[in-house]
């Protein structure tokens, strides 16, 4: 199990310097300057060459590239060129808020993704089943923003059930936190929930078809067992690998509905550095992201044992 992990973050820690390398030049190849951003209507050109000094924008590539890793190394992801506040700092008051959102996305996906699909499954051509699938199609056709507008206008405009827009830290207020937060994780965990549906009910049509299942249903035991214990059981390794993958679109999909419920969450972060071209804040928000994708690819692979104790470590059943 030693020789898998250090493996796994071997694989985590050079999949990370590429995605570190790929957004800092990708970074430097948005059009605009930086420098002529910061200095507003204050151009002459000391004030650009005293700025572009101070940011280290006129350093080659190598030399910006080297700085921002063996700084980060040490937990310094420098100062925002926009603010001029550190961006360390900027992150910890956006990440939570970030991080509340995609918990609770992710928690209404599985459960209304899982519950849909298993009933899809045990009520196989029944309206049951023709309603879940109904559901998932409109679930992954739907566009977020537009879901997200719509059900500003009906549930929070014209019945007043939820907040249409704002933010309430959980500590100061955890009722009014989860008030603010149901509306957007729900607009955020219903694309994710169609996949896991789809998935479910492919995963569970399987199981269900299998000679294990057949011979628990012969030992009598109930339905509740057969169809909990045995065949959800194995079916949870797709779902959780789905939940693993989906992480990305996730984190991107939440940038949109930050934004449309004004949350201050990375959403409102990423897009504020990028019409601004602040380097450090987009650098240092995608290598957050990518850390976090990365962890949470390594865990999904680790649970898998848990789940199924077949599947051992080293990738032996």
């Amino acid at each position: 199990m030693n020789r898998y992990l250090l493996g796994r973050l071997w694989q985590s820690l050079v999949t990370l310097l590429l995605a570190t390398i790929v957004v800092f030049l990708g970074v430097r190849a948005l059009p605009g300057d930086p420098a002529l951003a910061l200095a507003g209507e204050d151009r002459d050109p000391e004030s650009l060459r005293a700025i572009r000094e101070q940011y280290g924008l006129d350093d080659s590539l190598i030399v910006q590239f080297w700085q921002f890793v063996s700084h980060a190394l040490r937990g310094d992801l420098g100062v925002s060129i926009r603010t001029g506040e550190s961006v360390v700092s900027m992150l910890k008051s956006a990440l939570p808020v970030t991080m509340e959102l995609s918990a609770l996305a992710i928690l209404v996906a599985s459960v209304l993704g899982v519950g849909a699909g298993v009933v899809a499954a045990v009520r196989r051509g029944r309206p049951a089943e023709w309603a879940a699938n109904a559901l998932a199609l409109l679930g992954l056709s739907v566009p977020n923003f537009w879901l997200g507008l719509m059900a500003i206008l009906y549930l929070s405009v014209a019945l007043g059930l939820f907040p249409a827009s704002g933010f309430v830290p959980f500590f100061t207020d955890p009722i009014a936190n989860l008030h603010h937060l149901v509306l957007p994780a729900l607009i955020l965990g219903t694309g994710l929930a169609a996949v896991i549906m789809r998935q479910t009910r492919s995963s569970m049509l399987d199981a269900l078809s299998a000679d294990y299942i057949r011979t628990a249903e012969a030992k009598g035991l109930p339905s509740s067992a057969v169809i909990g214990r045995h065949a959800l059981r194995n079916s949870l390794i797709v779902v959780i690998t789905i939940v693993g993958l989906q992480l990305g679109a996730l984190i991107s999909g939440a940038v949109v509905t930050e934004r449309i419920f004004a949350l201050p969450g990375f959403g409102k972060l990423t897009v504020d550095a990028v019409f601004q071209r602040d380097y450090p804040v987009i650098q240092a928000v995608v290598l957050v992201t990518a850390t976090a994708y990365i962890m949470i690819n390594l865990l999904v692979d680790l649970l898998y044992s848990v789940i199924d104790p077949r599947i051992r470590v080293r990738g032996e059943v």
